[in-house]
């Protein structure tokens, strides 16, 4: 495995955990939410300019596009 995926894997991990935190659920159910409502899809695609931004700016983004695909956590 490459260092470029360890540091992407690292970083959904600590952004699921981030996203829990916010939103009181369990990462479980974080992940679930965010797969469901293409959160992580997201967050793939746009890895590159989402880590540069702080946690709390990527959470409200990928909690936004979530909104944007039926996803009803606020």
């Amino acid at each position: 495995m490459s260092r470029e995926d360890k540091n992407i894997i690292g970083y959904t991990v600590a952004l699921i955990s981030e996203f829990a935190n916010h939103y009181g659920v369990r990462p479980r159910q974080a992940y679930a939410y965010l797969k469901r409502y293409k959160g992580l899809e997201h967050l793939q695609r746009h890895y590159g300019i989402l880590h540069t931004l702080s946690f709390s700016d990527t959470v409200e983004a990928i909690a936004q596009v979530c909104a944007n695909n039926g996803g009803g956590l606020r």
